[in-house]
């Protein structure tokens, strides 16, 4: 009984938390947002003010749908960062279960070797990186992206759910194995759907260092056919010269499929970040 009266104001505090913590992520939309549709007076003028009838104006977005084609831009972002998000989340599980159902030698090194791909970024192997993709041809594709995001996220997806599949009893696996079932039936049937708030809240950490990136798009798919819409949105931005109202609309654009996206793993992402509030 005294467990149940605890767990109800630690729930509604750690909503509450998120809830700040979501308000002050998000200010910084709004103002991209409500800048994005004013004159390039009114954005250096009054930068936190709405739109009014004498400062609207959607130049920026005219602009931005003219010069170049955004719709491939963002049909690119899209299909790499569905793709990778998919992968991470497939193999992550898939080696979170191995290291943390299987006993074998190697175990804690095999652990220890995918915490220090969280602690060393991927970007210092970019010449080596750059240097396998044209020696197989794959400069300028969408799969070279593919590919260093895929190893980018693994690390991290690996050892998140790796400690949530630990909690996981023994006897449901065991009896599973009893009934007749395969490593992968009981994987698939049994494992995943118990870790579903650990692998949203890992695809929402994974899904906007993607989305947002631009270092690996400049370097291994700098072409047109295969720009994103960050790099993209870079044509707007000179070294002299910037159209901020140009760049304010395409970032606009680019927040769209991400808040898309967050909405729907946002429910089972508050039932992961949760979980140890209401024990």
């Amino acid at each position: 009984m005294s467990q149940a009266r605890t767990s109800i104001p630690r729930s509604v505090a750690a909503h509450a938390v998120l809830l700040t913590y979501t308000v002050i992520a998000l200010f910084p939309v709004f103002v991209i947002v409500i800048n994005s549709m004013k004159s390039r007076r009114a954005i250096f003028g009054h930068p936190l003010a709405l739109p009014s009838t004498k400062t609207f104006d959607l130049i920026g977005f005219r602009t931005v749908l003219q010069q170049g084609d955004f719709l491939l831009y963002f049909q690119n972002s899209l299909i790499v960062t569905v793709v990778s998000l998919f992968f991470v989340l497939l193999f992550g599980a898939m080696a979170a279960f191995a290291l943390s159902e299987y006993r074998f030698k190697g175990n804690m090194l095999m652990g220890l070797y995918l915490a220090l791909g969280i602690m060393i970024p991927i970007r210092l192997g970019t010449v080596a990186i750059l240097q396998m993709m044209a020696a197989t041809h794959l400069v300028n594709t969408l799969l070279a992206l593919i590919l260093v995001y895929t190893a980018q996220g693994l690390p991290l997806a690996t050892f998140i759910l790796s400690e949530f599949m630990k909690s996981i009893s023994d006897d449901l696996k065991n009896a599973g194995r009893i009934d007749g079932l395969s490593e992968y039936r009981i994987f698939f049937t049994l494992v995943l759907p118990l870790v579903r708030p650990a692998m949203a809240t890992v695809a929402v950490f994974t899904m906007i260092p993607i989305w947002n990136d631009l270092w690996f798009p400049l370097i291994l798919a700098p072409a047109e056919a295969t720009k994103t819409v960050t790099l993209g949105a870079q044509m707007f931005i000179g070294q002299f010269v910037t159209d901020w109202n140009a760049v304010l609309a395409s970032l606009s654009l680019a927040i769209l499929p991400v808040l898309v996206l967050y909405l729907v793993f946002s429910r089972q992402l508050i039932r992961g970040i949760t979980a140890g509030a209401v024990k």
